[in-house]
């Protein structure tokens, strides 16, 4: 099937499921992304200076894009949105084309996360009726769940949130860990610094601002960082617990047992229930469906449940869509709601 064939009748398909059509800019303000995703993701766009100054660039994202236009809009309440169009990002790779044509859409504003991922995940398996392929998986993650038994580790709050914050920075995250287990994030010199500060400022002005945070606060993390209980022992344990969660993958309608073991012999006050997960059977259609912890890494706007669908097409493996959940991100553009959002990008060419 030719592409332009096959866009209009994945088009209609998300239509008929009562999605709004909409156009998104092709150029967007670079700081939206370079802010959300870090200056090291400014090597993956393509940016300019226009007249007056502005850093500007091609979309490298349409799920971006479209929060800034419902952010910048000013809009309300629940949209059902699809859109379709390029997305333009510099790769590494010499062979991955730096134009990437997709058929995207959504669903923003809505307090109903459970049916809207469903809705989100049947849409994308609608979508996929246009498409030939012998044999294929779906893949369902969760970073809510990750972030749940983070915080019911026995770490120092800011080590909670440095893995919760690096969880999709895979390498980054791997080294956290390593430094977790031999406790050398804790350096004896620093350490015997911050005491003769922390005991230096017990006698000034604990109202004082320093660096925009008063003297009070500065004493209270002083107070974390000295007592911290922490040995090495206790970091190889935690980091064991996380590299045992992340192995965790089996078939989905036996992903709640596999949790709840897991949580049980780990003795973390945790419980899932399986109607938690969007999908409950192992197969449909073609797909095989599995459920995988180490999951959802690829974007670091993904706040619950995530997916992806691979496919089989000319003996080839091929990844044909990607989605989830991104309750955060139109927050972080700059709305001063957080705005609920779930959605799936399907790439057209696969």
């Amino acid at each position: 099937m030719k592409s332009k064939n096959l866009s209009e009748n994945i088009l209609r398909s998300v239509k008929s499921k009562g999605f709004k059509y909409i156009d998104l800019p092709s150029v967007i303000e670079a700081n939206h992304i370079v802010q959300r995703s870090g200056e090291n993701f400014r090597k993956f766009i393509f940016s300019f200076i226009d007249q007056n100054g502005r850093e500007l660039c091609l979309r490298p994202d349409l799920t971006i894009a479209s929060c800034l236009r419902y952010l910048e809009n000013n809009l309300k309440g629940k949209e059902k949105i699809f859109y379709s169009g390029q997305a333009y990002r510099k790769s590494q790779n010499k062979k991955e084309s730096i134009i990437r044509d997709q058929v995207g859409f959504e669903i923003i504003g809505s307090k109903d996360e459970k049916n809207d991922d469903k809705e989100i995940i049947n849409t994308s398996l609608k979508s996929l009726q246009n498409i030939k392929y012998t044999s294929g998986t779906l893949t369902i993650g969760n970073v809510e769940i990750f972030n749940l038994l983070i915080s019911k580790l026995d770490i120092p709050k800011r080590w909670k949130l440095r893995l919760s914050r690096h969880f999709w920075r895979e390498k980054y995250f791997n080294d956290l860990l390593k430094r977790l287990e031999t406790n050398s994030d804790v350096d004896p010199t620093i350490v015997e610094i911050d005491k003769k500060r922390y005991f230096k400022m017990l006698n000034e002005d604990l109202s004082k601002v320093v660096a925009g945070r008063s003297i009070n606060e500065i004493l209270k993390r002083f107070d974390n960082k000295i007592r911290d209980p922490r040995g090495a022992s206790k970091g190889k344990n935690v980091s064991k617990i996380i590299k045992d969660f992340l192995q965790i993958k089996c078939p989905i309608n036996k992903a709640a047992n596999e949790l709840n073991k897991f949580f049980k012999k780990n003795k973390i006050n945790l419980v899932v229930d399986q109607k938690y997960f969007p999908i409950l059977n192992n197969k449909i259609s073609k797909l095989n469906v599995i459920f995988s912890t180490s999951f959802g890494r690829q974007l670091e706007y993904y706040t619950g449940m995530v997916f992806k669908i691979d496919i089989k097409h000319k003996s080839k493996n091929r990844n044909i869509i990607n989605g989830g959940r991104y309750d955060g991100l139109i927050s972080d553009l700059g709305s001063k709601n957080q705005v609920a959002a779930v959605g799936a990008a399907l790439n057209l060419k696969y």
